[in-house]
């Protein structure tokens, strides 16, 4: 199924790629215009700059703004705007809603940004701008301040006419805001149940508390825990005096979820979130070398202990075999602890102090596999020719305990990092890895010097 949707997409291109070729700009407008906005996105990613151009100029602005909206933010779909001539930016800008404009002009270079608000009208620029000087992660750096919202003295009736007329400015209807005159919120209306009410029932007998509404500070994280949470379609962003300054809706928090997950995946593997997923080499070459730099440091200590106990390992070098063994099998039994741990801390609604059974949740877990492939271990070498029964019994105590440690500290480094203020996903792993390794040779080598030699 998915080699024929590769195909297709191919066939897609090419077929894109040929019409602009052959310079036949109607045929290739009444080629692009049933696509969808994203696949039409999926197409101007997999053109050449020029290309890029072209099929813009040609193609109907709404289905062009669509478009740069629905592309990567690493393929710069900003710097393709900003090479439009004035009246199509204007025209490309017009068609867009006021959060995706924000994002497409926030992303370019001062120079070009005002090249940009040079074509635009100056009440759009007004907008846009008052949006750009949020954060670009809190609620007020993805919210929209296109909304509908109806005056609480309103009976039902006027305030259907009120939507009427906001409906025809606005993309979405999915929440109507109820504000007084200083649009200070009063709180939301059900959209059926103002138009089911009598005309001159009052809004005040309609009005509902909303569930959440977010000030405009607050991390876009967070602002897709409340809707998720709630299970709302859009939810009302105020500033710190209670206006109603605009919404964010189910669909923009998607793309947040996106961009938050995918940077606690990189932050887990210890990789600069930076780094673009479909950037240049020498781009992924500055992100991740740091990281190695700084494990390469740390794990120096494990090295270390390798040394300390040299004449140990001269005198059993099965040791030397043994070692990577309780290596690995720690590290992985730190890096689920860690996983697990990390997406609780993201996920769950908890006290920072409920937080602390997670190390006690996962050291007995450590325990329980740790004896369980310790066993195992240990059965395995009695196998081996010119090896001491006591032999096995250092190797199963070493791995019990190395898996122990490593799961206790898989859940403990990203609850530290948390209560320390610092991401929990940046550089668990590292110290992990670290610890484990280091205590795992400690046990192996210290209980061997003890007992074997």
């Amino acid at each position: 199924m998915s080699e024929n949707l590769e195909e297709q997409r191919h066939l897609l291109i090419e077929e894109v790629r040929s019409r602009l070729q052959s310079g036949d700009g109607d045929a290739l407008i009444a080629f692009v215009e049933p696509l969808h906005p994203s696949d039409l996105a999926d197409v101007l990613e997999h053109l050449g700059e020029d290309e890029r151009i072209a099929l813009l100029r040609l193609i109907p602005a709404s289905l062009a703004s669509d478009a740069l909206v629905e592309m990567e933010e690493e393929e710069r779909p900003g710097e393709l705007l900003a090479r439009m001539e004035p009246e199509r930016i204007a025209e490309l800008v017009e068609e867009l809603a006021d959060d995706d404009a924000a994002d497409l002009i926030g992303e370019l270079d001062p120079e070009e940004r005002d090249r940009v608000f040079e074509s635009v009208p100056d009440d759009e620029e007004q907008e846009i701008r008052e949006l750009l000087e949020y954060p670009e992660e809190s609620a007020g750096g993805i919210m929209t301040r296109d909304l509908c919202a109806v005056h609480a003295e309103a009976t039902a009736a006027e305030a259907i006419e009120e939507l009427r007329a906001q409906a025809e400015e606005s993309e979405d209807l999915y929440t109507v805001f109820v504000v007084d005159r200083g649009r200070r919120l009063h709180g939301v209306v059900n959209l059926r149940d103002l138009v089911l009410a009598a005309p001159q029932t009052p809004l005040a007998d309609l009005l509902e508390e909303p569930a959440v509404v977010v000030s405009v500070d607050l991390d876009q994280e967070e602002v897709g825990k409340l809707l998720s949470r709630y299970n709302l379609t859009a939810i009302g962003v105020v500033d710190a005096d209670g206006r109603l300054v605009g919404q964010i809706t189910f669909d923009d928090v998607i793309d947040v979820v996106e961009a938050e997950v995918t940077e606690d995946i990189l932050r887990f593997a210890s990789v600069s979130d930076e780094e673009q997923l479909r950037g240049t080499t020498a781009g992924a070459i500055r992100s991740r070398l740091p990281w190695l730099v700084v494990n390469a440091v740390t794990l120096s200590f494990a090295a270390l202990v390798v040394w300390l106990y040299e004449d140990t390992i001269a005198q059993l070098v099965i040791l030397a075999a043994v070692m990577p063994v309780i290596a690995g099998l720690g590290g992985n039994a730190g890096t689920q602890a860690l996983a697990v741990t990390i997406r609780r801390i993201a996920l769950a609604d908890e006290l920072p102090g409920e937080r602390w059974s997670a190390v006690v949740k996962e050291l007995i877990v450590g325990l329980v596999n740790g004896l369980a492939i310790g066993l195992l271990v240990a059965a395995a070498s009695f196998l081996l020719p010119n090896t001491e029964p006591l032999f096995g019994l250092v190797v199963m105590v070493a791995m019990w305990g190395n898996l122990a440690v490593a799961s206790a500290l898989g859940a403990f480094f990203p609850i530290v990092l948390e209560r320390l203020g610092a991401d929990p996903a940046v550089a668990s792993s590292i110290f992990v890895t670290t610890f484990t390794d280091l205590f795992g040779f400690v046990l192996l080598l210290g209980l061997a010097t003890r007992f074997l030699i």
